[in-house]
């Protein structure tokens, strides 16, 4: 049975597309999200028209430009494993992005509504922190790449490494009420990577209530939807996990709730 929160990679089209998750698609209404693999001087343009953009630079290097930044080279891993901080680019509404690949690139499109004035801006690695989360085999290295103290209208934006055998997102917990300051509505995507590229992990949606419960083996550049519910990733032995988050919702907070029956994890009794 075909799993609807599982959307699989796709050879790239002529412009590049591999993932397209619209707000269609994902019968939700803040997160769109989108991947493009392009070759060498291969350009794209990237509208935002309503919505506010952030591009992340996966792997590779181009240059970028519109009215306020001018052909201007970012990037500077050729794979995420390298475990670099990211390039990225900030666009608000009514705004665009001209994108020339200087080497095999890979970019994600993370949208979501624009507001404010947010103007275009180049997001260094330098202008990123990084964390370390969890304990035990619940370890991950985060690289905070549009968190909310950094000025956007809607989008939250993060990578996470995982590393083989471990889990992560986990101990499970949810942001799917709009009941701020204890709880935010966000919705979630993420899309994943492997190295060894032929690996996965399993990554599970649910609910206390039953009314969702999904579970699915993610392979490498694939895209899990996540509206709602607790959504936790287990690494498999011998691959690590890499995955882009992208959040939005009416609260731009993360404010979540943990499930009761695994919270002990964050205690001192699990190490």
């Amino acid at each position: 049975m075909k799993n609807k929160l599982l959307s699989k990679y796709k050879y790239p089209d002529p412009d590049g597309q591999t993932q397209l998750i619209t707000l269609k698609k994902a019968n939700w209404k803040y997160v769109s999200f989108e991947t493009k693999e392009l070759e060498k001087n291969q350009t794209t343009l990237i509208k935002s028209d309503s919505n506010e953009i952030c591009i992340v630079v996966i792997s590779g290097k181009c240059n970028v430009r519109n009215q306020k930044i001018n052909l201007t080279q970012i990037g500077d891993r050729m794979s995420p494993f390298e475990r670099k901080k990211p390039w990225a680019v900030y666009i608000n509404k009514n705004d665009f992005i001209e994108l020339k690949a200087v080497s095999s690139l890979e970019i994600a499109i993370c949208k979501a509504p624009g507001g404010g004035n947010y103007e275009s801006r180049i997001i260094s690695p330098s202008h990123m922190d990084s964390e370390k989360r969890g304990k035990g085999q619940n370890k991950r290295l985060v690289h905070n790449i549009l968190p909310e103290t950094e000025p956007a209208n809607s989008l939250l934006v993060v990578e996470c490494y995982t590393d083989q055998g471990n889990t992560s997102s986990y101990p499970s917990h949810k942001h799917d009420t709009d009941d701020f300051p204890n709880e935010t509505y966000l919705e979630e995507t993420y899309y994943h990577r492997f190295n060894p590229k032929q690996g996965f992990a399993f990554q599970r949606v649910y609910t206390e209530d039953g009314s969702l419960d999904e579970s699915m083996a993610v392979y490498d550049k694939d895209v899990v939807m996540v509206p709602k519910g607790y959504h936790p990733v287990a690494t498999i032995a011998g691959y690590d996990n890499y995955y882009l988050n992208v959040m939005a919702g009416p609260v731009r907070k993360w404010c979540f709730t943990w499930e009761d029956d695994h919270d002990w994890i964050n205690g001192e009794t699990y190490n």
